[in-house]
């Protein structure tokens, strides 16, 4: 392959992981916009879907090519809808033992506490499964397209760009349109003002955490559908690329956090091929340090005045 065909490819595979990504960021992003707080146990909650997706599949008993056709489709689609509900609960389950009762207090406490949470779920899962990785099944098929006769797209990373943009869409749609998301918005905006209008807050809260964290759950899926494996420490490395998605887009803003989540997807995959495997972090905070000197608010982050 040229050195075209190389840097065509690495943008198809930057384009595949960057939407992994961008569905992690969301759930920052979306839990910093209405309480602005810094939520690290989305880390492991990351972390902890991959492993609730896999005893889903053991339980209905999926191994690698066993499916096609509508039974994959039909099993992909429950597979999905049980892993986002049980990580979307894990997320509430989260807000209403450990967060709630910190929320208002002021300084770290809550920021905290969410790490506190992170390093019990990640012990939880060590002493469950054990230190040693666990293989996902192969369940999509290994197809293949060439892309202008050069790069290959892969039938994964289809299913993974596609599937993430409908969630994508589908989240904005619901920010922008529902009555639930003017009433985010309106908490987001100001807390006091949205209560005394009516709105419930703390329930506010509570679908926000439990949203964030059902993304958290797709995501979790791709990256185990996509590398084939888990294990208890990928939160750490996954999610803090994912925060730095959500920081260097704009953290609090939705396409922010989806452009950010392709942006470092790219310069991952981009900037190992050039440059090294090795250098690809040294890359990616290089230039978060750049942005945030030139631009705290992020790429598409607005400023906003502080509040007394």
């Amino acid at each position: 392959m040229s050195g075209l065909d190389v840097v065509l490819q690495q943008v198809v595979n930057g384009l595949a992981l960057g939407m992994m990504y961008a569905l992690l960021a969301l759930g920052f992003t979306m839990v910093y916009g209405i309480i602005e707080l810094i939520n690290f146990s989305h880390f492991s909650v990351f972390m902890t879907g991959t492993f609730v997706g896999l005893i889903f599949l053991n339980l209905m008993g999926v191994t690698a090519g066993s499916l096609t056709g509508l039974a994959l489709v039909g099993t992909l689609v429950v597979l999905f809808v049980l892993t986002m509900t049980v990580t979307g609960l894990l997320g509430v389950v989260i807000e209403r033992l450990c967060l709630r009762p910190v929320r208002h207090i002021s300084g770290t406490a809550p920021m905290i506490t969410t790490i506190g949470v992170a390093f019990i779920l990640i012990n939880v899962m060590l002493l469950t499964w054990g230190p040693q990785t666990q293989r996902f099944p192969q369940l999509l098929p290994n197809w293949r397209w060439t892309l202008f006769g050069t790069a290959e797209v892969t039938f994964k990373q289809l299913v993974l760009f596609v599937v993430g943009l409908t969630l994508m869409v589908a989240l904005s749609h619901l920010v922008r349109r529902t009555t639930l998301g003017k009433a985010m918005r309106a908490t987001a905006q100001d807390a006091d003002a949205a209560r005394m209008m009516g709105i419930d807050v703390d329930r506010v809260v509570v679908l926000t955490f439990f949203l964030g964290s059902a993304l958290a759950g797709a995501g979790s899926l791709f990256f185990g559908l996509y590398y084939g494996f888990t294990a208890y420490y990928i939160g750490y490395t996954t999610g803090l690329r994912a925060f730095t998605s959500a920081v260097l887009g704009g953290i609090g803003s939705i396409p922010g956090a989806v452009l950010g989540g392709l942006f470092i997807g790219l310069t991952q995959s981009l900037g190992g091929q050039l440059l090294g495997v090795k250098w690809t972090d040294v890359i990616i905070f290089s230039i978060l340090i750049v942005v945030m000197v030139v631009r705290p608010s992020g790429l598409l982050g607005v400023r906003s005045p502080q509040k007394a």
